[in-house]
């Protein structure tokens, strides 16, 4: 997936003219979320806004640990990133790494004017009262299923399977489509 330069300018102008929420007044940062079902195309655009904000970019799949871990992957960018920034801080985390089934080296996250968040369950509740910007990307399961197994191999299909019944209990619970700002189709156009 791959927005077109239209949607692309249209989502740096809603965030640069947002209201900076995240950090200690008069130091505020703008932070944008990429939220949505696996396989959508949330990295893509992240990997876009990053580009052209510029912003730094941090990714829910470097926070999760593992394929039962979408929950506690936003407890960690809370209190790894969000928290620090909140109180005028750096943020630190710790990567996960998939083939090594542990945490592995920490990454800094140091404060700037804007922060991109992508992954799912990132536009969680808990987190509206410090984003500019709430992006929601969505494709139709099977898409994403076949998007997920080429990345992943044909060996994660249950993996994946189970990522996706969790995801939908979480979107369920959370209202995150309902709520974002801007809503996106899997190929990048409004939807």
């Amino acid at each position: 997936m791959s927005v077109s330069p239209a949607v692309l300018a249209e989502l740096v102008t809603r965030t640069r003219d947002g209201e900076p929420r995240l950090g200690p007044v008069g130091d505020r940062a703008r932070l944008v979320v990429v939220d949505g079902p696996a396989g959508s195309g949330k990295t893509t655009l992240a990997a876009q806004l990053g580009g052209a904000l510029p912003a730094q970019v941090v990714h829910m799949d470097d926070l999760y640990e593992g394929w039962s871990g979408l929950r506690a992957g936003t407890d960690r960018l809370v209190g790894q990133v969000l928290e620090p920034w909140a109180e005028g801080r750096d943020g630190r985390y710790a990567r996960y790494d998939w083939e090594a089934g542990a945490f592995a080296e920490e990454h800094d996250v140091p404060r700037a004017p804007f922060l991109v968040v992508e992954g799912c369950g990132a536009g969680a509740r808990r987190l509206a009262g410090h984003t500019t910007l709430l992006v929601w990307v969505e494709a139709p399961d099977d898409v994403r299923l076949a998007r997920g197994l080429a990345r992943d191999g044909a060996d994660a299909r249950e993996h994946w399977l189970a990522w996706m019944r969790e995801e939908r209990e979480v979107y369920t619970s959370e209202g995150t489509a309902q709520r974002a700002d801007v809503r996106l189709d899997g190929w990048g156009e409004p939807a």
